[in-house]
C-alpha cells in the first residue's frame, strides 16, 4: 500500500465566534484541502476556563466546534501562515501524519 506525507491540522473554536462557516469556505472553495471534518461538541473549555455545554432542555448555541483538516505539509504551512491573524492563539494544533493512497 502506497503511503504519503501530510500534516493533519485541529482548530478549536466555539459556534458563537462566528469563524466555523468562514474557514470551512476558505479551506474549501479557496484553498481546496484534501479533506475537512467539522465535529460539534456537547461540552468543552478553553484557557478561560469557561465551560460550554448543552442539554436536553437548553440546546446552546455557543458549543465547542473542532475543524480538522488535513493535506501537503507546504500547502497546510500556507494556510496556517495566512490564517494565523484570524485565529485564537493556542486553537491550533497540528502533527505529521500518512494517507494511504490505494
Amino acid at each position: 500500500m502506497k503511503h504519503s506525507n501530510v500534516t493533519v491540522v485541529r482548530i478549536y473554536l466555539t459556534e458563537g465566534e462566528g469563524l466555523t462557516k468562514i474557514l470551512l469556505a476558505k479551506l474549501h472553495d479557496e484553498e481546496k484541502v484534501r479533506g475537512v471534518t467539522v465535529f460539534r461538541g456537547v461540552s468543552g473549555f478553553g484557557r478561560s476556563g469557561a465551560v460550554h455545554s448543552s442539554t436536553l432542555l437548553d440546546l446552546s448555541l455557543d458549543l465547542p466546534v473542532v475543524i480538522e483538516f488535513f493535506d501537503a505539509p507546504d500547502k497546510v504551512r500556507r494556510i496556517l501562515s495566512h490564517l494565523k491573524t484570524q485565529l485564537p492563539a493556542g486553537h491550533v494544533l497540528s502533527w505529521p501524519a500518512q494517507v494511504n493512497e490505494g
